[in-house]
């Protein structure tokens, strides 16, 4: 069996390591308490710097104190062990936390940017950043004072990395969707996108994503207990429609 995976994953890979959705039809997503408009845009950055900075400052740490959980850790199993058949998985993730990498997966496309890291906007210079971040920090590249911000793609932002993304998409045999919403654009288009071009669908979720039709293969449960049951699966080249 050699394939080409891709893999779309969302906030709800991460929940069971204790970091939180951000939509969730219970009404206790991360948006539910707080206003992405001030928190996440430009403008709300523009209007009130250092509110958004402690915002990101609180996920940093909730993001460092977070392990990877078995859904991790079986994507990065999934990468290894396609890698040594001939085949590839590329993990595209809208999270950014780097619990991906802490599981052992080496290549992870971040489209919404990684929290662990700022970027200057001066000089546009993307940094590793741990710490907590203030306007009183100075960029590691140009020195400039205040120019620093989450390396995060906020809300009327464009995603990182589309022309790789539409790339890999279109090499690939499979396209699954771990822990989305499916209502992201444009991560919530992909499958549809898959589909046009012949390529089969598969969602993993707790529950169904907003999209979801749109998928011929569907599981649902908790990511730690579904992903590797899917993945033992694709290892055994057993296919198995939900």
């Amino acid at each position: 069996m050699t394939r080409n995976i891709f893999v779309l994953t969302g906030a709800g890979v991460s929940a069971e390591s204790g970091l939180g959705t951000f939509r969730d039809k219970t009404g206790e997503g991360i948006w539910a308490k707080f206003d992405p408009m001030k928190l996440c845009s430009p403008e709300g950055f523009a209007r009130d710097p250092a509110l958004v900075l402690a915002f990101y400052d609180g996920r940093r740490r909730n993001a460092l104190a977070a392990e990877p959980n078995a859904a991790h850790r079986a994507l990065a199993r999934l990468e290894a062990e396609l890698a040594k058949r001939g085949g590839r998985l590329t993990l595209v993730t809208q999270n950014i936390d780097d619990l991906h990498e802490r599981a052992g997966s080496r290549l992870v496309i971040h489209m919404h940017g990684e929290l662990l890291k700022a970027r200057c906007a001066r000089c546009d210079k993307v940094v590793e950043w741990l710490d907590n971040l203030t306007l009183a920090d100075a960029c590691p590249a140009c020195g400039a004072v205040g120019t620093l911000r989450p390396h995060i793609v906020w809300f009327g932002e464009m995603p990182l990395h589309m022309d790789e993304i539409g790339w890999a998409l279109q090499q690939s045999d499979l396209f699954v969707a771990i822990g989305t919403s499916g209502a992201v654009y444009p991560a919530a288009g992909f499958v549809a996108e898959a589909r046009a071009m012949g390529i089969d669908a598969c969602e993993i979720n707790l529950e169904a994503a907003d999209n979801a039709l749109l998928f011929r293969q569907r599981r649902y449960g908790p990511a730690s207990e579904t992903v590797p049951a899917w993945v033992e699966d694709v290892l055994a080249d057993r296919t198995v429609d939900g």
